[in-house]
């Protein structure tokens, strides 16, 4: 039986964020960076915090208009949860990697894995989907080593801005607002590196990258 939330609620919801994204003054920090990997179709692996992830998509395909960026595919479960997640990110052009929600994280991992592989490129949301807000989780980490794909942060910040009382305080720029993306360097992992150094390095720059994009609205 098909979730009536997943067949209804993503048009109108990529509508209303494709329609926010127009109004706002957005900056683009460390883009010219990627444009040569993106030429080369090098396959990425970009992560983002939970909270700053509502206008990722819309600026996935602003940036494939700008900067010939490549589509992005993201990890969805084959949960309810996950076809809401399939149908908004589709709205967008993006690509959907699904993963069975009840086999958890090594099947995930073995679904990207064969998605890196193949050429794609991922975002991952390294703190979700529950928590801890922050705390970057084992899968970017184990992607990278596995793959020898380049891990490359983004941070997100918009102000004005909603903070909604959730686990992950998520953003929600109100229109006409100043926004900002700042893309971090692209770097590999080795696959014999300490895991947990690799874990905080990865994690350390993608605080930085989203405390660069505060700054830059002025949070």
């Amino acid at each position: 039986m098909i979730d009536a939330r997943a067949a209804f609620l993503p048009p109108p919801a990529a509508t209303l964020v494709r329609l926010l994204g127009g109004t706002l003054r957005l900056r683009v920090e460390g883009a010219d960076a990627l444009v040569p990997l993106w030429a080369a179709a090098r396959p990425m692996i970009y992560c983002v915090w939970h909270g700053r992830i509502l206008m990722t998509p819309w600026l996935n395909a602003r940036l494939r208009r700008t900067h010939g960026a490549r589509t992005v595919s993201v990890l969805a479960s084959r949960s309810r949860d996950g076809s809401l997640v399939s149908g908004y990110v589709g709205r967008f052009g993006l690509d959907v990697v699904r993963a069975p929600s009840s086999r958890g994280g090594p099947t995930a991992l073995r679904a990207l894995v064969t998605a890196v592989r193949g050429g794609r490129d991922v975002c991952l949301v390294p703190d979700g989907p529950r928590g801890p807000r922050g705390q970057l989780g084992p899968g970017v980490v184990a992607l990278a080593g596995l793959t020898g794909a380049p891990v490359v942060p983004l941070g997100f910040a918009a102000r004005p801005a909603n903070r909604l009382a959730t686990w992950d305080a998520f953003m929600v720029p109100v229109p006409f607002a100043r926004a900002a993306a700042v893309f971090g360097a692209a770097t590999t992992v080795a696959r014999d590196v300490d895991f947990e150094l690799a874990r905080k390095d990865v994690e350390r720059r993608l605080d930085e990258v989203t405390a660069t994009a505060d700054r830059l609205v002025g949070a």
